[in-house]
């Protein structure tokens, strides 16, 4: 059975990267970085005072006032998603499909993990009504649900769940006694702020939910880990001393270099949210080009609404996959990477069901920039699909998805 191979395979050593850009390293980042390289004093577990009042005052701008005392970071939000899950204890929902890095965590700490449906207009939260099902059927089972773990922009749909939704699912999880964990790394990225709306579960009830951001969403390149997590104000306090402990007891320090780099991208001074703004207007055009070649091909896609990705169902080209050998998620995976010479993780690595034929698609290979320069063209580009690497790319996107819609059709190749 090719690709089924639990060593080769494996959802934890093997899964899906965190999405990059394509774009090279803002240099006002790497000067900063390199100013640090010098220091030689370690971090302190969960961040020191520079790295924490930068973070809070990022929160502060979010309308969700926060003190240093109240945050904690570490190198990467898998760290931090660990310390909360071993803190809490208990067992962990998550929603269907979900981040790849959510579920390893709690397995790793021997947690049972529960998958809830998602409702159909977005993905990251799950539907309220399934929530408070599978609460009670775990329960019934002898489980005690304790965390559940959402993202109101949504890795891997790239999907922002609706205020309204959002509000049910927070209201019938904190009934049941559920902290929330809001994974908020794609917040800052939203393809068109002005029509979509974001609430953090943590302005509907700040004194149950603890957010999480992976700083390489919309601040730092994917190689500097750097996470934050903040915690209630007031009920908080016991769980951020476990957190922290647990950090410690890991080693889970960021790098002073990076830690550098962090508290000057969270000031979000003007270089910074240039570049995040520039870059979020790019791969918005280049995930809708994606979107619209992959339903044109007969796949369904929800419209990405944030992030660098989208999530495809080619469950409606199945026939045609068929005829290439591809019968399940893996073999999805294994074929349109190969076919499209970039990363594209089958939909078993989010918690979807391996027979589903679904998968994510990133947008940074399609721009990804090798120097500095195609970089800043590709940013101050008015049409930057018609940049001939991303032209190029998008040509061998869209020439894969036609072949298995013709091939679907009966239609001679082209």
């Amino acid at each position: 059975m090719r690709g089924h191979d639990p060593v080769g395979h494996g959802p934890v050593r093997y899964g899906p990267q965190m999405p990059g850009d394509g774009l090279p390293v803002l240099p006002e980042l790497s000067a900063v970085l390199a100013a640090a390289a010098g220091r030689v004093r370690e971090e302190p577990a969960g961040g020191a005072t520079a790295l924490l009042d930068a973070a809070s005052g990022y929160w502060d701008r979010r309308g969700l006032p926060t003190g240093p005392g109240h945050l904690a970071a570490a190198p990467g939000p898998g760290a931090l998603l660990l310390a909360l899950t071993a803190a809490l204890g208990g067992d962990v929902l998550v929603p269907r499909p979900c981040a790849a890095w959510w579920a390893p965590y709690a397995r790793l700490l021997g947690r049972p993990v529960f998958h809830v449906p998602t409702p159909a207009e977005s993905g990251g939260v799950p539907d309220p009504y399934a929530l408070l099902e599978t609460v009670r059927r775990v329960r019934a089972e002898g489980g005690e649900p304790r965390l559940l773990v959402l993202s109101v922009a949504d890795d891997p749909t790239g999907t922002v769940a609706p205020p309204e939704l959002l509000h049910e699912t927070v209201e019938a999880a904190v009934g049941e006694g559920l902290h929330l964990v809001s994974d908020e790394t794609w917040r800052d990225t939203l393809h068109d702020p002005h029509a979509t709306v974001l609430l953090s579960p943590a302005e509907m009830l700040p004194e149950d939910v603890t957010v999480v951001t992976d700083l390489a969403g919309a601040l730092l390149p994917p190689g500097w880990p750097a996470a934050v997590a903040r915690f209630p104000a007031s009920a908080g306090d016991g769980l951020h001393a476990r957190v922290l402990d647990v950090l410690t007891a890991l080693g889970a320090r960021v790098a002073a270099p990076v830690a550098a780099a962090a508290g000057y991208a969270l000031g979000e001074p003007e270089p910074v949210t240039d570049r995040r703004s520039a870059a979020v207007r790019l791969h918005a055009r280049v995930a809708a080009a994606v979107h619209a070649t992959v339903v044109a091909a007969g796949a369904t896609a929800r419209p990405p609404q944030a992030g660098r990705h989208l999530y495809a169902d080619l469950g409606p080209l199945r026939d045609a996959l068929g005829a290439e050998g591809v019968g399940d998620a893996q073999e999805l995976e294994d074929f349109l990477t190969a076919r499209l010479g970039m990363p594209a993780p089958g939909g078993h690595r989010f918690g979807d069901d391996l027979p589903a034929l679904r998968v994510r698609l990133g947008t940074g290979p399609l721009v990804a920039a090798d120097t500095e320069a195609r970089g800043a063209e590709c940013l101050a580009s008015p049409e930057p699909l018609e940049l001939p690497h991303v032209q190029r790319a998008l040509t061998g996107l869209t020439s894969v998805f036609d072949g298995l819609r013709d091939a679907q059709r009966g239609e001679p190749p082209r």
